[in-house]
């Protein structure tokens, strides 16, 4: 009944399945509903439920069980009067709207009535005085954790709540308590130990809490003298029990002796105890505390509102500024917040208490300064609970000397590290790398370092940020960050080296893998060396980043870094070389015939990815990275294996070049509307990267196979060509390529007639992009599904689907100039599927100026595709027929596998007849190139049709 939130699918409630489960829900919960009432009489309370049966009785006269269940509370109640008549109410109604007798049930209940014989249940006693603090703000997010810990309750008789400061253990265990089933008796006894200084003081403090009499720990003047655990028995007494001891974590040994003494005096007592570190005694169970779960990916505000960390910072902000909502607004700086600050709830209230004096966006702006900022909190707090800084302290001065050391020298993995990281990077005589291994376990026992399982590989060891910052605060402090740097970038440029070459082998998946674990410290370690000036480091980092930066679809790090490593000399700068980047395993000179077209593609690419574009947005160049990696090399490195300067890459020794020459080759003519002369660079790319194992590099010669049974029309064959695209970038786990291949596949399902696998397909790669806030190929998935739904017929979900990518692209300006190319496209489409020429034409413009801008072949040839229908649509078939035509010679060959252009040409023969439509299709593709694109350009671009 708590989970229920409104009235069942009152969204939905005119979909044809919607009336019954709606029905059978209601069912249940008025059920529930009266189960519960049941329940409470059956207890005693029917003081509490009477209201709600008398609103049920209205709201249900003919219910024979709200009848018997009001007859009960009223006369429990003492109103055998009002009780008797809701009988003949209920009677009289069942007879002259039914025409039937009250059940054998209600009956009994009215009989024992008259005889006196109905049993009133004794009312509940009154709980016992809490000895617990009042709670003054409500308990969010924690609801998981709470059922485990009460679970462990339940079964162990000490647990122990472990996590790092601010975490809100203490806020757990209370909660916990309060829930407890000593709780209702009075047996649950609280004992804040924060302010307790030094271990001799503990059992004073203990004993306090037990409300002893007498403050002494020994009875003076008689013979046998108690212990403190021997008066703390009799206090305790007899009976299930339960000790709370907060903030153990300065006093833990002293809290452990106490603790294994009570337990073994006592066998009916449990332990809940907190600390940063567990009490490590026999028959300890611990309940590991860490960050509330943030959002992930790029949520709606319904979505990000489920988040627990999101719900705290609300719920608190809320509190502050009664008028603070999450919308659209607000969303973005509030999940970064909840994201920055680690999702920790002491850092989450302090931050949403600055919301009295600044807005959320001002607060998320000021985090670099978290220090500074979340300098207030609660005057009634802990001292060390009032601001960030206080909070970090107090776990930083529970430390010796050589875990502060090792603490320090940590904070500069921004991405974690392992421990042969650790054991090169911070060891020297202070730290002597055999003690790592062991300082390390000291921190995460303590709760400043956590470790995250890397799978079969070395586990990592982080800080929370907050953590971290401070600790890079006390490095700068304390020592000089020099050596520590100089051997941190040494370190990380030689795990790149040895990693880089594999990138392009069997083990290429391996490579990946590390890469991406050290992406964070290899990134600032390419930024150290570049900012010390050091070129010659920084064209190695960038050489040996270049390639796993491609795979990875990073384009703007790619051309940033490779600028920043070489300077104005260097690569993409004025007089930059062309020697090889990457290991020396690509080609000084790829095999890309240096013609104007295919530049101007390279030069767009470029623009496109400072614009931070995804490869989906590549669609058209699925090989402009091999193109750029000819023309935009790194500096400093040699040939591929027994290549020489003035060889052919076609002919390299190396089966990788090979097949890469042969990709970047047949891009390059595929974009100049050539699909024949590189027909045999596809296969022998294909076959080039499955000889040396490269998952990337399959992909990529896949795809335009793909294509080419895609254009034929070759449904079952582009199916299974981009069927394997997708588990090879599943493997490769390169979420770009992932999308796409799911997106080229779900466009070939749709191709072939079978929209249900193409719904299915999008809408589960719609999830993912959602779930991992990929904006870019979320977008590009919104327009797959529109096109499906105009082959489906339905042209106003089809709208409404791109009104959906439109507001998606409102509240993340970022998509903007994306959505409106790919929402105009797509439009016109749906205009000219409904025949609306006048609306279709008005679009055009503005839809072709975007793909002319692309420069592909691809993209011009829809732009001719586009055209075609619309000037048959406007009465002109030659026309039509000659820009379908021209789209032949802008891709190579026409796209005879989309059924919509099939369909066009049905229309066009209709009119002009078979010889007609040839006629003047062969007299668009007798076109040259640049005057097809001039033609197209004049025809597309003008405002309306010619009279």
């Amino acid at each position: 009944l708590g989970l229920w939130r409104g009235a069942a699918l009152a969204d939905v409630l005119d979909a044809p399945f919607a009336g019954p489960v709606a029905a059978r829900l209601d069912d249940l919960r008025t059920a529930a509903a009266e189960d519960r009432c049941d329940a409470e009489l059956r207890l005693g309370r029917y003081g509490e439920v009477l209201a709600d049966l008398e609103t049920a009785g209205a709201e249900r006269p003919l219910s024979e069980r709200v009848a018997g269940l009001r007859m009960r509370a009223l006369s429990a109640a003492g109103r055998q009067s009002d009780a008797l008549a809701v009988y003949e109410a209920v009677r009289e109604r069942l007879d002259d709207e039914l025409g039937v007798l009250p059940s054998a049930e209600l009956r009994e209940i009215h009989l024992a009535l008259l005889r006196g014989e109905l049993e009133t249940p004794v009312e509940r006693a009154e709980a016992a005085a809490s000895r617990l603090p009042a709670r003054l703000t409500s308990f969010v997010g924690r609801d998981d954790e709470l059922s485990r810990l009460g679970r462990q309750l339940e079964r162990g008789r000490l647990v122990t709540i472990v996590g790092p400061g601010g975490a809100g253990k203490t806020r757990l265990s209370l909660e916990a308590a309060t829930r407890d089933r000593a709780h209702p008796r009075g047996r649950v006894w609280y004992v804040p130990l924060a302010g307790v200084g030094a271990p001799e003081q503990l059992a004073d403090a203990v004993l306090g809490a037990l409300s002893s009499t007498d403050g002494r720990l020994y009875d003076a003047g008689q013979g046998q003298q108690a212990t403190p655990v021997e008066r703390m028995a009799a206090l305790f007494g007899s009976g299930d029990a339960l000790l709370l001891l907060d903030n153990c974590e300065h006093l833990v040994e002293a809290a452990a002796e106490l603790a294994a003494e009570l337990l073994d005096q006592l066998p009916e007592l449990r332990i809940l105890a907190t600390s940063r570190e567990a009490l490590a005694i026999t028959g300890e169970s611990l309940c590991h505390l860490g960050p509330l779960d943030v959002p992930t990916g790029s949520p709606e505000p319904a979505e990000a509102a489920q988040s627990p960390a999101v719900r705290l910072f609300v719920d608190r902000a809320t509190g502050v500024r009664p008028d603070f909502t999450l919308d659209d607004s607000t969303l973005d700086a509030v999940v970064e917040v909840c994201r920055r600050l680690d999702g920790m709830p002491l850092a989450l209230e302090l931050a949403a208490v600055k919301l009295r004096s600044m807005s959320v966006e001002q607060i998320e702006r000021r985090l670099d300064d978290r220090f500074r900022l979340l300098a207030s909190g609660s005057r009634a707090a802990l001292p060390r609970q009032r601001t960030l800084l206080a909070l970090v302290e107090w776990s930083w001065d529970l430390l010796d000397e050589p875990e502060r050391i090792l603490a320090r020298r940590l904070s500069v993995f921004p991405g974690g590290a392992t421990v042969p990281a650790l054991e090169a990077v911070c060891a020297d005589p202070a730290l002597p790398a055999a003690d790592i291994p062991y300082v390390l376990d000291a921190l995460v026992e303590k709760s400043l370092v956590h470790t995250a399982d890397e799978g079969a590989g070395e586990p990592r060891y982080r800080m929370l940020e907050t953590v971290r910052a401070y600790a890079a605060r006390q490095l700068a402090a304390a020592e000089s960050g020099d050596a520590v740097t100089r051997r941190y970038a040494a370190y990380f440029l030689a795990l790149a080296e040895e990693h880089e070459p594999r990138l392009r082998t069997g083990e290429q998946l391996r490579a990946i893998e590390v890469f991406d674990a050290e992406h964070d410290n290899l990134v600032l370690a390419l930024r150290s060396v570049a900012d010390a000036g050091d070129a010659d480091l920084a064209a190695r980092f960038a050489g040996a980043l270049f390639w796993y930066w491609g795979i990875r679809g990073m384009s703007t790090r790619l051309d940033t870094y490779l600028a920043e490593a070489a300077g104005p000399g260097g690569p993409g700068g004025p007089g930059g070389s062309a020697s090889v980047p990457a290991g020396g395993s690509v080609p000084a000179r790829g095999p890309v015939p240096a013609r104007g077209s295919v530049r101007a593609a390279a030069g767009g690419e470029r623009a496109a990815a400072a614009e931070g574009e995804s490869a989906t947005a590549r669609e058209f160049h699925p090989a402009v990275l091999l193109l750029r990696m000819s023309q935009v090399p790194v500096p400093g490195r040699a040939g591929g294996p027994g290549a020489t300067p003035d060889q052919d890459p076609l002919d390299s020794p190396d089966p990788w070049v090979r097949a890469s020459a042969h990709l970047a080759r047949d891009f390059a003519l595929t974009e100049e509307g050539d699909l024949v002369t590189g027909a045999g660079s596809r296969l022998a790319a294909l076959r080039g990267f499955e000889e040396v194992g490269d998952r990337w590099g399959l992909v990529m010669s896949l795809f335009p196979i793909g294509r080419d049974h895609s254009l034929r029309g070759e449904y079952p064959q582009a199916i299974a060509t981009f069927e394997r695209t997708v588990a090879l970038s599943s493997e490769l786990g390169t979420e770009d390529y992932l999308y796409l291949s799911k997106a080229r596949l779900a466009r070939e399902r749709r191709r072939s007639g079978d929209l249900e696998g193409a719904f299915r397909d999008l809408h589960a790669a719609h999830r993912q992009a959602r779930e991992r806030g990929q904006l870019r190929l979320e977008a590009n998935i919104l327009v797959g599904l529109a096109n499906v739904h105009r082959r489906a017929g339905d042209l106003a979900q089809s709208d409404a689907t791109l009104d959906r990518l439109e507001a998606l692209s409102a509240r993340r300006p970022s998509l903007s100039g994306l959505a409106r190319d790919l929402v105009v496209s797509t439009r016109v489409e749906n205009r000219l599927a409904e025949g609306d020429a006048a609306r279709a034409r008005a679009l055009l413009p503005e839809a072709a100026g975007a793909l002319f801008g692309q420069g592909a072949g691809a993209a011009l040839a829809w732009v001719a595709e586009l055209l075609g229908s619309l000037r048959t649509l406007e009465g002109a078939p030659e026309e039509g027929a000659r820009s379908l035509g021209m789209s032949q010679v802008m891709r190579g060959a026409f796209d005879r596998g989309e059924p919509e252009w099939r369909e066009l040409i049905d229309r066009i023969v209709a009119t002009l007849g078979e010889e007609g439509f040839t006629t003047a299709y062969e007299e668009g593709a007798a076109y040259s190139r640049e005057d097809a694109l001039r033609w197209l350009e004049a025809e597309t671009l003008r405002a309306a049709p010619r009279t």
